[in-house]
């Protein structure tokens, strides 16, 4: 029932965010007895909430309790002071990022009047070969977890995405050395990302941060240091060991 449960849950997504008890059967490949079963449970404990016109939503109890994660809004208290600093200074698009299996799900963006528009939303996964933030994480997870994707069909989204399993070996070494990932034009034709990891307590990259800006980009190469400089903030905050600096500069203009 727990799993039939969770069903109901994931029929809500950003396009669908009201749905009445047949939709929510109909989504969830649920009979209509039992969903009216479990929705009543749900609706009782507050993880969904009936409105007058008899859809349902997500209840606000649902959002307290995953306020509680650790990767969610924890992460993201600690991230905002830095994250809010970087968009200052840059008055781009700001974006914080965990993994989540072989995807990378946003716990924060910021957004100007004038940035670029991104595909990005608070709480929303994406692919992660063709991010900023999605390379970083990659380029840190655990070897299976890379092999895995390398394995996989990569997606292509314009004709500037890494689609070949060897490019993109490579790619993810280069982040591992220089600490830096830049993603050209490789999600919209119109967007470049840079992103930097965030370290934890035990060492591990815990999240990424980055900025989205408008490609083609000559001057990008000043992003990198606030850019990094944010990231290391954050791991300050999350205690994270003494951090050393990449081997080597950081080419300032990198084709990928």
């Amino acid at each position: 029932m727990t799993v039939r449960a969770l069903r109901l849950l994931e029929a809500f997504t950003p396009d669908r965010r009201e749905l009445t008890l047949t939709e929510l059967a109909h989504r969830a490949g649920l009979p209509l007895t039992t969903t009216h079963r479990l929705v009543n449970d749900l609706a009782g404990w507050g993880a969904v909430e009936r409105d007058a016109d008899g859809r349902y939503h997500i209840g606000l109890r649902l959002w307290e309790i995953a306020s509680l994660a650790p990767r969610g809004l924890g992460l993201r208290e600690a991230a905002l002071p830095f994250l809010e600093d970087l968009f200052q200074v840059t008055q781009e698009n700001v974006q914080l990022a965990v993994r989540e299996g072989l995807e990378v799900v946003y716990v924060e963006r910021i957004a100007g009047h004038s940035a670029v528009p991104v595909l990005t939303r608070v709480g929303g996964r994406f692919a992660m070969p063709p991010t900023g933030v999605g390379l970083v994480l990659l380029a840190h997870a655990p070897a299976d977890v890379q092999e895995t994707v390398l394995d996989s069909p990569l997606q292509r989204f314009t004709e500037r995405t890494i689609t070949s399993p060897r490019e993109l070996r490579r790619v993810l070494a280069e982040v591992r050395r220089t600490g830096i990932a830049i993603s050209d034009r490789q999600v919209t034709m119109d967007a470049l990302s840079i992103g930097a990891p965030v370290y934890g307590a035990t060492g591990e990259v815990v999240a990424a941060v980055s900025i989205v800006v408008r490609a083609p980009r000559p001057q990008r190469a000043g992003l990198i240091p606030v850019v990094r400089a944010a990231a290391r903030g954050i791991s300050r905050v999350l205690r994270a060991p003494a951090l050393s600096t990449p081997s080597r500069p950081v080419r300032p203009d990198p084709e990928r």
